[in-house]
């Protein structure tokens, strides 16, 4: 075997075979990472050189996370949706291109679209979830924003056991409520910088621009109109474009609201990277009944949950999982999968066991995880 100095090893390191102190010790089996305090125990130990056969391998844990992911996004199951969100997202990109361009756009193709949404959501919510928060990795744009306030003001309207008929029009506003967009400069749009007040005010025309093309253009009633018109106001009436308050505002836009600020956090901006689900919906619950309808944000957080679907989480004995399942009851207790186990072992095809956290008192969450810092978090476990 080949001698390797002590000082050349780093945490986070590999080795394609077990590396060992002696002819008898194991110091790490083969692909499992050195951790700083073993290379500490060597140090204490006064052991400047160890032994292997094998060869460092370059794989970060980070790319231990990617594949994991690459593989929970190519199941059966998880590809179905990414498809049949795929073509709505073409759908969807071509109707907002008809309607820059002043091209008269059929109401049944909005219908269409939001039958076809509808019939994704019942055949695996939980799937959607995790492909709109995580399977984009915060990449989104107009089309995929508008995307996922609908799939979010859909949830929220099945969790509020709203008449079908009003659901259908909760979707509708949720998907075209940002619409307006279309009829501001795309100069101030897109600007990265501050906006002077004249941009601001242009900006803020824009739910009226979007009840005007959802009831004049594409001829929807008010149903669908005013919660589009409304979703910028506040419950503490400090909003726009009518300074509404409280019950004034429809509760359809107030879930609109919601949703939209939701899906503005987890997505990439010009002037910062996009939020983990947690940090989300922690700065979601910080509102103080300020500018959200209290008693919808409460609905809100019981369809995502803490952890959304999803979710990375270090658990108390340094695990890392996936969230599966939320329950209302236990928020902070999810059901969740190992990808790295306490030990290190990786679970890359997804093979890794399950744990309810409500069952097992003796893990808890200690912290969400950044997916970009998973590799740094895993070195210093």
């Amino acid at each position: 075997m080949k001698k390797i100095a002590v000082s050349e090893l780093a945490a986070g390191q590999r080795f394609s075979h077990p590396v060992y102190m002696d002819e008898d010790n194991l110091f790490v089996p083969e692909g499992l990472p050195i951790k700083e305090r073993d290379i500490e125990r060597l140090h204490k130990w006064g052991i400047h050189e160890v032994y292997s056969d094998g060869e460092p391998i370059s794989e970060d844990p980070q790319q231990a996370f990617n594949a994991f992911f690459l593989k929970a996004f190519t199941s059966p199951a998880q590809k179905a949706i990414t498809n049949q969100y795929g073509a709505m997202r073409q759908q969807l990109m071509e109707l907002f291109g008809r309607l820059r361009a002043g091209e008269k756009v059929e109401q049944d193709v909005v219908n269409g679209l939001i039958d076809r949404l509808l019939r994704m959501l019942e055949s695996n919510p939980n799937d959607v979830i995790q492909y709109m928060l995580y399977g984009m990795q915060g990449e989104t744009g107009d089309v995929e924003n508008a995307l996922n306030v609908a799939i979010l003001v859909a949830l929220v309207g099945q969790k509020l056991q709203m008449a079908r008929h009003r659901i259908l029009a909760l979707v509708t506003a949720g998907l075209l409520h940002d619409i307006g967009m279309l009829r501001v400069s795309p100069e101030i749009v897109n600007k990265r910088g501050k906006l002077t007040p004249e941009e601001r005010r242009q900006i803020q025309t824009h739910p009226v621009h979007s009840y005007r093309i959802i009831t004049k253009e594409l001829a929807f009633g008010d149903e669908v109109g005013l919660p589009a018109l409304q979703h910028q106001e506040r419950w503490d009436g400090a909003g726009y474009p009518r300074r509404l308050a409280k019950d004034a505002i429809r509760l359809e836009a107030r879930i609109i609201s919601v949703a939209d600020s939701f899906v503005a956090m987890v997505s990439n901006k010009p002037y910062r990277t996009s939020m983990i689900g947690y940090t989300a919906i922690r700065n979601l619950l910080s509102d103080n009944g300020t500018r959200f309808d209290p008693q919808v944000l409460k609905i809100f957080i019981q369809v995502l949950g803490i952890y959304p679907i999803g979710s990375i989480v270090l658990l108390s004995d340094s695990s890392v999982c996936r969230v599966l399942e939320n329950r209302s009851a236990a928020p902070l207790k999810p059901r969740v999968k190992v990808i790295i186990d306490a030990e290190g072992h990786e679970f890359i095809d997804d093979n890794g066991p399950e744990v309810d956290l409500a069952e097992n008192k003796q893990l808890f969450i200690a912290k969400a995880v950044d997916a970009n810092s998973l590799a740094d978090q895993h070195r210093s476990t």
